[in-house]
């Protein structure tokens, strides 16, 4: 895939000079017992940690990509906190499609899905209840809100909407240059 803009925008100094302000700050998470990757579920209103930590995983696991981290997937996921907490059906809809995920995930590999190790084993797990509202429900939502997200665009080498730069016929129109010419 083709980048918007492939220049480095880091240098050693600046790298260097946040490694030296980030190693503080984990040895105090660590030693006080706070999960830095966690700590966005902890604010839940609805629905547990564990059941939006495992959301996230389900939707890395329907929509994989390596290049994007895990807070594109964790902002596509956390309004569904909002939302169940909004309407007691989303709520339950979204924990009986957990604890159920959770229940083949032990049946097979003795582990919650989320600790699944390999990714086969957890697309396995969900093509089991494909067919679900939960299931149907989430990953239609996560076309839009993961993909919807403007930080995400330049990594798939979408510049985004061209109107007002005059259209695409003078903003990307003729930029294929992963086609061999004729």
């Amino acid at each position: 895939m083709r980048e918007v803009d492939p220049r480095n925008k880091y240098d050693r100094r600046v790298f260097l000079k946040g490694a030296a302000a980030t190693v503080p700050a984990v040895a105090v998470a660590s030693s006080t017992g706070l999960g830095i990757g966690d700590a966005w579920a902890e604010d839940a209103k609805a629905l547990s940690p564990a059941t939006l930590k495992t959301l996230v995983k389900v939707a890395r696991d329907i929509y994989p990509h390596d290049m994007l981290v895990d807070r594109y997937y964790i902002a596509a996921v956390k309004p569904w906190d909002g939302k169940a907490a909004e309407d007691p059906a989303v709520k339950a809809m979204i924990n009986d499609g957990i604890a159920r995920l959770d229940s083949d995930a032990r049946d097979r590999h003795q582990v919650p899905y989320i600790e699944v190790p390999w990714e086969t084993d957890r697309v396995a797990l969900l093509h089991g209840i494909e067919e679900t509202k939960f299931f149907k429900t989430i990953r239609g939502d996560l076309v839009v809100s993961l993909y919807n997200q403007k930080e995400v665009w330049p990594k798939f080498g979408y510049e985004g909407s061209s109107a007002e730069h005059g259209g695409y016929i003078n903003r990307g129109f003729s930029d294929i240059d992963w086609l061999p010419k004729a």
